[in-house]
């Protein structure tokens, strides 16, 4: 049996290298115990993001991030400086982070069946229509993308 390299050659490291240096980074606080928050997490890690995890809940980030309560869900995270609430989906993300809006973030306000992170086995084939809401630093909010 041949022994492994110990070195990969260069032109293989690099382009992983590039893609890790490109890899958005994100990160997310929630419950310990929550399940979906921990599927939106796997969902947002498929899509290319690079994910850091805070198990402390995240009333308190939500308030500082200034996101109104009647915006919240489960989760909130920050990503390039934008407050994120809730299942929002990576593809919107991806699309803020392309466009740079001047805004507070994103939110999925709730916690919409079909949604990523909530959208296990144990709800079948049930998809909710939901919007992603474009928050304003003025507490506005306005449809960025529907799911129906």
């Amino acid at each position: 049996m041949l022994a492994p390299p110990l070195s990969l050659p260069l032109s293989l490291v690099w382009p992983l290298r590039a893609r890790a240096a490109a890899a958005p980074s994100i990160e997310v606080w929630k419950d310990p115990n929550c399940g979906c928050c921990k599927d939106w997490i796997v969902h947002m890690e498929k899509h290319g993001f690079a994910v850091k995890v805070h198990d402390s809940g995240n009333t308190a980030m939500r308030r500082r991030l200034g996101i109104d309560l009647k915006y919240g869900s489960c989760h909130t995270a920050l990503v390039a400086g934008y407050a994120i609430e809730g299942h929002v989906p990576a593809r919107e993300l991806q699309r803020l982070l392309r466009e740079r809006p001047k805004a507070l973030g994103l939110a999925v306000p709730g916690m919409p069946v079909g949604s990523p992170g909530m959208d296990g086995e144990v709800y079948g084939d049930r998809r909710d229509p939901y919007d992603v809401l474009l928050l304003g630093a003025d507490g506005s909010a306005k449809p960025y993308q529907s799911y129906r």
